[in-house]
């Protein structure tokens, strides 16, 4: 995570008291970080997707700043930014899946249209219903894994978003993951 947390915070908070020029100062000391979250991201797709990891900083920042959000301090902010980037990647896969299905929404030439492979698309869609599952049975599980797994956020920093300590994370963490791999290993994520 950045090092200059205490900047973040202060942006986040003039932002919040409606100080004009918050906004611009804010966006390049949290674009690294925004990158470096998307890219991570992105890693975990195939080597040939679509979005770029800038576009996905984009669109993710222009769905935040759309919206009047009380944001907390830097940790908060970068946990709602890691977890709009998992729903465009998830909203990608799902208009993929869709078009190649042959819904008539979506003509695409064949190139884009192999881009994503049916594997994958639903891969990330059978995860993206395992999480919502695992909301269902136990929120703060499906919130830590959004966290720690997506947004990249430490043990410390998951555990001061959720105001719980950090022995409690680490339990939840084994209990979800252990959950979410028996889930997707078998099949049940619908």
């Amino acid at each position: 995570m950045i090092s200059d947390a205490g900047d973040v915070t202060g942006l986040l908070n003039a932002l919040r008291t409606g100080q004009p020029d918050a906004e611009s100062r804010l966006l390049p000391v949290v674009y690294r970080e925004l990158r470096r979250l998307a890219s991570a991201y992105l890693r975990k797709e195939r080597r040939d997707h679509p979005l770029q990891a800038t576009e996905l900083v984009h669109e993710a920042y222009l769905r935040m700043a759309g919206t009047d959000a009380p944001w907390q301090n830097r940790v908060h902010f970068f946990a709602v930014a890691a977890k709009i980037m998992r729903r465009i990647l998830v909203d990608h896969a799902r208009a993929h899946r869709a078009a190649k299905r042959g819904d008539g929404h979506v003509k695409l030439p064949l190139d884009e249209a192999l881009a994503l492979s049916a594997a994958e698309s639903q891969q990330l869609i059978d995860l993206d219903e395992a999480l919502s599952r695992l909301a269902q049975i136990d929120a703060r599980w499906a919130r830590i894994v959004e966290l720690r797994f997506f947004g990249g956020l430490s043990v410390e920093e998951t555990a001061a978003v959720l105001g719980v300590s950090t022995r409690t994370v680490h339990a939840d963490w084994a209990f979800a993951r252990a959950w979410l791999f028996r889930t997707l290993s078998d099949g049940d994520a619908q």
